[in-house]
């Protein structure tokens, strides 16, 4: 682990390499697994207040299930707040392009000017998931079969994945942590990397 403030990343976000190909995979992580995204507490209450302007964005299906959930949900395993799901399936957010490409219904509403939120920071750090404690932040790298195609292209590009994610962790922390964080990993290539 790498220490950065308070602050641990993991060397697998150094180490590894990453770019989400949504040709091969067709955006399988926003409709994969048994709960939806990652939230936290201010994020439910900017799902609240943006709800009106992202529902004409959304798939009847997605309407129907934030209508009757909510425009969040906990997570019964573990309390934690989570996108509510369609079905126990997709989020209710996605939408799907005329290729069936998974898109966030969220997103197209923040690239239209509709909103001023781009989506949940938890899914713009994918694969980077943060667990936040009492006294320190973790950066995990979040291995997951479906993304294999995202990590031979990576390789391909030779993009290590704090690179993949340069947006969202200037969006999260802000341009000098991330300059902190590009240091870090010029660091960690020189001692361990290859």
């Amino acid at each position: 682990m790498i220490q950065i403030e308070d602050k641990l990343i993991s060397e697998d976000v150094f180490s590894e390499e990453f770019v989400c190909n949504l040709s091969k995979c067709k955006g399988a992580c926003c409709v994969a697994g048994d709960v939806g995204a990652p939230l936290n507490k201010a994020e439910t209450i900017i799902l609240d207040r943006i709800f009106d302007q992202v529902k004409p964005y959304l798939r009847p299906e997605g309407v129907k299930a934030l209508e009757e959930q909510g425009t969040w949900a906990i997570d019964p395993q573990d309390g934690d707040y989570v996108t509510p799901m369609v079905n126990g399936a997709e989020c209710a957010y996605v939408i799907f392009d005329e290729k069936g490409i998974t898109k966030c219904g969220i997103e197209k509403a923040y690239e239209d000017g509709a909103v001023d939120w781009q989506k949940p920071i938890s899914c713009h750090l994918y694969p980077i998931r943060v667990d936040e404690y009492r006294t320190f932040t973790a950066f995990n790298y979040h291995k997951w079969e479906i993304c294999n195609d995202a990590c031979i292209l990576g390789k391909e590009l030779k993009v290590p994945i704090y690179k993949f994610l340069k947006t969202p962790l200037i969006r999260k922390y802000g341009e000098d942590f991330y300059i902190t964080l590009c240091n870090a990993a010029d660091e960690w290539k020189i001692e361990y990397g290859s």
